[in-house]
């Protein structure tokens, strides 16, 4: 990965940038933020590829609430969106920007699903094992809410988030069809809205007895 292939923005998508983006079948979504709680920890940043591999970056400021161009992407009834682990990540562009994500694939719900072989079903250990790419973690836990100073290691991890998502779903697809699962999933990627409003509302263990 070079920095040419990543784009950074401001606040929003450009409207060309849109344009583009909206032209995808699939395209694959990372946020970071400055932790694990939408509710206290805000969004900093919002990354995006498309099956072309351009990857665009947005710079979420703090206090803001809107990013209409990237709410119209990402609530586009013909572009699938696929994350890994989306049900944070949609649950948190819900809270910090009222986007309404749909349709989704989660990367890590098929991992779960398809690769029972394993309990390894974090980003790294599927990438690695599907792409046989070895990602650099190592600005995981790092400082997202300085925006404006982001490292060249930091835009490296952000952007690598996001280019492998779209190659492992396929794999992904394809095992679990071949173990009989595809539907299953296909129904678990429908119930994650309502599952991120029961997380919002911090209701949890709601199905027990």
């Amino acid at each position: 990965m070079t920095l040419q292939d990543f784009q950074v923005s401001d606040r929003d998508l450009s409207d060309a940038a849109l344009y583009d983006y909206l032209k995808s079948e699939a395209i694959a979504v990372d946020t970071e933020t400055m932790g694990l709680l939408p509710q206290r920890d805000r969004l900093c940043l919002v990354q995006l590829c498309n099956t072309e591999g351009k990857v665009t970056a947005i710079r979420i400021t703090k206090g803001q609430k809107e990013a209409p161009n990237l709410k119209k992407l990402l609530e586009a009834a013909n572009v699938l969106k696929v994350f890994h682990f989306a049900r944070f990540d949609v649950a948190t562009l819900r809270y910090n920007l009222g986007i309404k994500v749909q349709p989704i694939f989660c990367t890590k719900i098929a991992s779960k699903l398809a690769r029972t072989y394993t309990n390894r079903h974090g980003l790294k250990d599927v990438v690695q094992e599907l792409e046989q790419v070895e990602l650099d973690k190592s600005a995981q836990s790092s400082d997202w809410g300085n925006a404006t100073n982001l490292t060249e290691v930091q835009l490296s991890y952000a952007a690598n988030d996001v280019r492998y998502l779209l190659s492992v779903r396929q794999k992904l697809i394809e095992m679990l069809k071949r173990e009989d699962r595809w539907e299953l999933a296909q129904e678990c990627f429908q119930v994650l809205p309502t599952i991120v409003s029961l997380d919002i509302l911090q209701f949890k263990d709601l199905f027990e007895h």
